[in-house]
C-alpha cells in the first residue's frame, strides 16, 4: 500500500479553491478546440498518459565548478531522495518513475523496490558513473574510463556498467544509460582514432551483458570535463557507436549537449528516421550545458522537438516509445519545485504538438508554401493548454496549481526539521 508523503487532504483543499475556475477554463478551451475539429477529452487523455522520469540526483541542490549553496532539508541518501520524488509524483502525476545513479544510489535492491512501491514509484533507466572516482575505487578515471589507454582501467569501467545492469534487473529497470567524460584537454594529448576504438571495444563487452529486453542508451556531450576533444562528442559519434554495437543500442539526446544554435529537432528527426532514437534528457540552456529547468529559456525549441515526436507517434503508433527523463541542476531553486514545473512544461510542449494541424502543415510543405507552412505549426504552439494539463493532474489525484499546492503543504519545512543542514562551500554537481 502506498505511503504518500503528503496528506491528500492538502491537495483536495487547494483544488477546491480552484476547481470552478478550472472547469470554466477547460470548457472555454474545449469550445475553441472544437472549432478546429479537436476533441479536448482526447487531448487530455493523451496528456494524462504521457510521463517523464525524474533523476534521483535532481532532488538535491546542484552547483557549478565554482560553488554550491545547499538548501534546507536536502536528502541524505537514496531513500530520502525517493521520498522527494514521491512528492513530485503526488503533486504532478507525471513522474511515476525514478532514474538511479550508481554508485551514488547504491543500496539493497529489495529495499529499493519496497521503498519505491510504498511511494507508488517504479524505476527508469540506470545511470553508470565513470566520470569521477568513487571511494574505494582501485584505479582512477582521471585520464578516461571506457577509452583509457590502460586495459585494467577499461575493465574496471566495464565491470561497473555490468554491476549497474545487475542492480537494474533486480529493481525492474529496462535500460542502461552510459555517459562518459573521456576525452582530452589539449591537442596531441590523445589519439582521436584509437580512443574511439578502445571505447567501442569496451562497450561491446557492456552490450553483451545487456538483457535482450533492455535498451542501451549512448549519451553524447560536446565538452566538459574534456574541453578539446570528447570521445562521444555529438550525435554522429553516438549513432556510429549504436550501429556498431547492435539493435539494443540507441542514441540518447540531452538538450544541452550540443553546440550553440544546433538544430536539435532535425537531429531528432534523423535518429527517428533510422530507428536509433532512444530517448531524451530534458533541460534547457542559454549558453551551453546549463542544465536549466525545461522550457525556461526556449519553450519553442522544446515544442519543435515534440512536434517531431508527435509526427512519429502519429505515423508509427505504439511501436514508437522513446524514453523521457528530466536531467537538471537546481542551483538557486527548490529542486522539488523545479522538477514539478519542468514536468508540467514538458507535458505542455507535448499537448501543443498534439494540436498542430498536421494535414494543413503537410499540404503547405508539399506545395512549397514557405509563407503558409509555419501557420499550422505555430498555431499549435500558441494554444493556451494549461486547462488540459491541470485537468489531467486533478483527475489522477494531483494538484490543479502544482507549485502553489506544494508550498501550501509545508513539505520543505517539514523535512528541513529532521534532515541536518548541509554546510556549503563545495563546488560541483550533486
Amino acid at each position: 500500500m502506498a505511503e504518500l508523503p503528503l496528506s491528500p487532504d492538502v491537495i483536495d483543499a487547494e483544488n477546491e479553491k480552484r476547481a470552478r475556475y478550472l472547469q470554466r477554463s477547460y470548457e472555454a478551451l474545449g469550445e475553441r478546440l472544437s472549432w478546429h475539429g479537436i476533441d479536448i477529452e482526447a487531448v487530455t487523455a493523451k496528456v494524462a498518459a504521457f510521463t517523464v522520469a525524474v533523476p534521483s540526483w535532481g532532488v538535491g541542490t546542484g552547483g557549478t565548478r565554482f560553488a554550491r549553496f545547499p538548501g534546507p532539508g536536502e536528502p541524505r541518501g537514496i531513500f530520502e531522495k525517493l521520498d522527494d520524488c514521491g512528492v513530485i509524483q503526488q503533486i504532478g502525476r507525471a513522474t511515476p518513475a525514478v532514474s538511479l545513479h550508481i554508485p551514488w544510489d547504491r543500496a539493497d535492491p529489495s529495499e529499493l523496490k519496497a521503498k519505491a512501491a510504498s511511494l507508488g514509484l517504479t524505476f527508469d533507466a540506470m545511470n553508470s558513473n565513470t566520470f569521477q572516482d568513487s571511494p574505494g575505487q582501485a584505479l582512477t578515471y582521471k585520464f578516461g574510463s571506457l577509452s583509457h589507454t590502460d586495459r585494467a582501467v577499461r575493465a574496471q569501467a566495464v565491470a561497473h556498467n555490468i554491476e549497474c545492469i545487475e542492480i537494474g534487473r533486480a529493481i525492474g529497470s529496462k535500460a542502461l544509460t552510459v555517459w562518459i567524460g573521456d576525452g582530452s584537454n589539449f591537442p596531441g594529448q590523445a589519439n582521436l582514432t584509437k580512443a574511439f576504438e578502445r571505447y567501442l571495444d569496451a562497450m561491446t563487452e557492456v552490450y553483451a551483458a545487456v538483457p535482450e529486453d533492455w535498451s542501451l542508451f549512448i549519451e553524447h556531450k560536446m565538452y566538459e570535463p574534456a574541453f578539446y576533444s570528447t570521445v562521444i562528442q555529438d550525435w554522429g559519434s553516438s549513432y556510429l557507436a549504436a550501429t556498431h554495437l547492435g539493435p539494443k543500442a540507441k542514441c540518447l539526446v540531452d538538450l544541452g549537449h550540443h553546440a550553440p544554435n544546433v538544430n536539435i529537432e532535425q537531429i531528432v528527426a534523423r535518429l527517428i528516421q533510422f530507428g536509433r532514437l532512444g530517448g531524451f534528457h530534458f533541460n534547457d540552456s542559454k549558453y551551453g550545458d546549463d542544465d536549466l529547468d525545461a522550457g525556461s529559456i526556449d519553450p519553442f525549441r522544446l515544442f519543435l522537438v515534440f512536434n517531431e515526436l508527435v509526427e512519429a507517434e502519429t505515423a508509427r503508433g505504439e511501436s514508437f516509445r522513446p524514453a523521457h527523463m528530466i536531467d537538471q541542476s537546481h542551483n538557486v531553486t527548490d529542486p522539488i519545485e523545479s522538477l514539478i514545473r519542468s514536468a508540467c512544461e514538458i507535458r505542455r510542449a507535448y499537448a501543443q504538438a498534439l494540436l498542430v494541424d498536421r494535414k494543413g502543415l503537410a499540404e503547405a510543405q508539399e506545395a512549397n508554401d514557405a509563407m503558409r507552412a509555419p501557420d499550422p505549426l505555430k498555431g499549435g504552439f500558441r494554444f493556451a493548454v494549461e486547462p488540459t494539463l491541470a485537468k489531467a493532474r486533478r483527475r489522477a489525484g494531483g494538484a490543479i496549481d502544482a507549485i502553489g499546492t506544494y508550498r501550501a503543504s509545508g513539505y520543505r519545512a517539514k523535512v528541513a526539521a529532521v534532515r541536518p543542514a548541509v554546510q556549503g562551500g563545495g563546488g560541483g554537481i550533486v
